[in-house]
């Protein structure tokens, strides 16, 4: 049974919809957070060159938004990863430079969020030495606000160049409001998914996809439908390495890798998305599979491995700077 929306879940929370209140807890953890510099994060695959972009964070009240758990349960799962609820979110995009394509995966909220939460792509993309102008595609992994909400502005392309790749299912799905009420699915997510797709399925700039394939070289798209019906992940392979890039399927690490049966007010399909989950996660710690994720704390790069007892665990890449030899 698909579950509506709670009203205050922050990343639900488009520009056409009055921000939503941030609880007292929140506000609390917020007054404690400082500004960082522009996030970016670089390493190579094979021949290629991957960096993680900072889109910001955001705080999220996991009592509100997770399924299929008591908040004592919640709580004792955050204190053994010396977290306490509200947790911030990061939001991470990902720029591949493949030959001489530009290519991002996601592309953050925008400015939907207000001031100081999320909409920080701009500074951090030019911080790794890009402009906008400069990405040729956009690898989508679902229509969401905090991953799609920077494609526009005002109605204007803020990537011109750029060709969006994108599950076939999400589109036919998000441009059609009517499927709010057919699924008790919020409704801002048709306002902002259409408004932000718009302006590149005007453009000719979108190439959707119903089925496994190869969309650009070396990068194969494949849906897993649950969080939304076209959630895809991206597996890029070079050099004999690979890593799969994997959208929404887990928002906290502390909790779901614990448990995956746990879901968020986010998922479509609660049931569908925890089920995707529970296969792909023995998969990856099976195959030792490198995998980003757009939530995960960034640069959100890692590792899943199976834990003592039940469920999974997370484990980061090392942190490396240094010049080339």
């Amino acid at each position: 049974m698909v579950r509506r929306f709670a009203l205050a879940a922050l990343l639900a929370a488009p520009a056409v919809a009055p921000a939503p209140a941030i609880s007292p807890p929140a506000q609390a953890a917020m007054a404690g957070v400082l500004p960082q510099l522009p996030g970016v994060y670089r390493f190579t695959l094979g021949e290629v060159r991957v960096t993680v972009l900072s889109d910001g964070t955001v705080p999220q009240d996991l009592h509100k938004l997770l399924l299929g758990a008591t908040t004592d349960r919640i709580d004792a799962l955050l204190a053994e990863g010396f977290l306490a609820n509200p947790v911030e979110a990061s939001i991470n995009v990902f720029l591949i430079e493949l030959g001489d394509r530009r290519v991002l995966v996601d592309v953050g909220s925008g400015n939907l969020f207000g001031p100081g939460l999320g909409g920080k792509l701009t500074e951090s993309l030019a911080a790794s030495g890009f402009r906008p102008e400069q990405i040729t595609d956009i690898l989508v992994t679902h229509v969401h606000t905090d991953h799609t909400g920077g494609l526009e502005k005002d109605g204007t392309r803020v990537f011109p160049n750029a060709t969006l790749h994108v599950g076939k299912p999400d589109v036919d799905f998000f441009m059609d409001p009517s499927n709010s009420g057919r699924t008790n699915y919020d409704m801002r997510y048709f306002v902002q998914g259409a408004k932000s797709l718009k302006p590149y399925l005007d453009a000719g700039k979108v190439k959707p996809f119903a089925e496994t394939s190869e969309v650009l070289p070396g990068i194969t798209a494949t849906l897993h439908p649950g969080h939304t019906p076209g959630t895809a992940f991206y597996t890029l392979e070079s050099g004999g390495q690979r890593i799969v890039f994997i959208g929404d399927i887990i928002h906290v690490a502390a909790v779901q890798f614990p448990q995956p049966e746990i879901s968020i007010v986010y998922d479509l399909d609660p049931k569908k998305a925890a089920q995707v989950r529970g296969e792909a996660f023995p998969q990856f710690v099976r195959d030792r599979v490198l995998l980003a994720a757009p939530h995960l704390p960034f640069p959100g790069v890692g590792h899943v491995r199976a834990a003592a007892g039940r469920g999974f665990a997370w484990v980061p890449i090392d942190y490396a700077n240094r010049r080339p030899n």
